[in-house]
């Protein structure tokens, strides 16, 4: 049964509210990057342990994509959208006012629903819209994103240098999130369509627990010690919680995540880059605004830069991202979607490559930045079409979900491993990671 018509205002009010969630959803994810080493600094965390923060959200966020999107066609994708909001800012307001390292883990673990607002919007705008206006809606919605994490960084950056106030400046983002609560109660109608069925609740207490017990193994591996029973223990148990849950999502008639799709030979090369990119893109994001807070009288390396500095030196790396992801069509109708995935990986390894190689002053990493926003923009704009692509046209929608997904994953891997790989080469004077720390990362990366 097609939806009833909904009258043009009432359609245009509601992209434009969803729009509103989505400026305030990359303006969070963004946002709070230039801030991490006055973070650490003021709860007294370790550069190596600053992943974490990354870390725990994207983990979160792994396990609540899929299930808030199967909650939403199972009771209402508004509803959802609303419960989704209420947990982001609850959680972004104990992030601002966290007293210790444990309590801000905890606000950014309630920060994980945000990864689950875009799929929730695009199910409204699809169920309420005909085609070609969903098609413009979306694409609304992913520039709105976009747009709002171009500003995170620079706007925290000057509200942090105008109120000198970390507390202060934390809770800007806190009061944005809280806002949008009682505006999702404004003329959002909800979807109409609902489908029968029940949530794997077995594969999301499987898939969290072994996602804990992977990273927490990593985690305690950050001395540079792999061997010891803290960290192969972890490490194994995950591993066969892991292999459990793909056994459940297999026998499941209605699995959290379509394992077989992972698994066939066209897609699964796809999936497995996507994991990658999670891992390099969210990955690189806590290290390299350490690097650049870092004092160089103290540690021999970075640039003692603040909030605002870093904001401004991060800032090529967004702009070249906008210019790839808009660019990608254009270059992809001249050599094809999947030689732009190549030569956007080609160009993020390059850019990695030259921050192993030239860290010296701000003007080679601003410049690496650029090139590696515009390798990350164009990565965006192919990767899902080539998943597609790969997939038998009935399941592009689980498609495009499982890229989400998998490449969040990657993103909470990331924080485990390169904490990891900086805590192994921690100097003893200073308790900081050394030089070579960072250039192992960028090597990895």
């Amino acid at each position: 049964v097609p939806p009833p018509a909904v009258p043009p205002r009432s359609v245009t009010a509601v992209v434009g509210l969803l729009v509103f969630f989505e400026v305030m959803s990359g303006f969070l994810q963004v946002g709070l990057a230039p801030l991490l080493p006055d973070l650490a600094d003021h709860l007294g965390i370790g550069s190596a342990d600053l992943n974490w923060v990354v870390s725990v959200q994207l983990l979160a966020a792994a396990v609540c994509v899929p299930l808030f999107g199967r909650l939403g066609d199972l009771y209402g994708h508004r509803r959802m959208l609303r419960i989704a909001l209420a947990l982001i800012a609850a959680g972004t307001v104990v992030v601002a006012l966290a007293p210790n390292y444990e309590v801000l883990l905890l606000g950014r673990l309630l920060q994980g629903p945000i990864a689950a607002l875009l799929p929730l919007e695009i199910a409204l705008v699809r169920d309420r819209l005909p085609v070609a206006d969903a098609r413009r809606a979306i694409a609304r919605l992913v520039g709105a994103l976009t747009l709002g994490a171009m500003a995170g960084g620079v706007v925290m950056g000057l509200v942090d240098s105008a109120f000198g106030d970390l507390r202060l400046t934390l809770l800007v983002p806190a009061v944005l999130a809280v806002v949008c609560v009682p505006v999702s109660f404004i003329a959002v109608p909800e979807s109409e369509g609902r489908v029968g069925g029940r949530v794997d609740w077995a594969g999301v207490t499987l898939l969290s627990a072994a996602m804990l017990s992977l990273l927490g193994g990593v985690g305690g591996a950050e001395g540079g010690s792999w061997l010891t029973a803290g960290v192969v223990g972890p490490i194994l148990l995950g591993a066969v919680l892991l292999a459990v849950w793909v056994l459940v999502e297999l026998r499941s008639a209605e699995p959290l995540v379509d394992v077989r799709a992972l698994a066939d030979r066209r897609t699964a090369p796809f999936y497995a880059a996507a994991f990658l990119f999670g891992v390099f893109f969210f990955g690189s994001q806590a290290p390299n605004s350490t690097f650049y807070a870092a004092d160089p009288e103290v540690t021999g390396y970075g640039f003692g830069l603040s909030a605002l500095a870093i904001s401004l030196v991060l800032l090529p790396a967004s702009v070249g991202s906008v210019i790839g992801s808009l660019g990608t069509a254009a270059v992809a109708r001249r050599i094809g979607y999947r030689p732009t995935l190549m030569g956007a990986f080609g160009l993020v390894a390059l850019s990695f490559l030259q921050f192993a190689v030239l860290h010296g002053s701000v003007g080679q990493m601003a410049a690496g930045s650029a090139f590696l926003g515009l390798g990350i923009g164009l990565a965006l704009g192919a990767m899902p079409t080539v998943i597609v692509e790969a997939t038998e046209p009935a399941r592009t929608g689980i498609a495009a979900a499982l890229y989400n997904n998998v490449k969040t994953l990657g993103g909470a891997v990331a924080g485990g491993v390169f904490a990891s790989v900086l805590g192994a080469f921690t100097g003893s004077a200073t308790g900081e990671p050394s030089e070579g720390g960072y250039v192992a990362v960028w090597v990895v990366g």
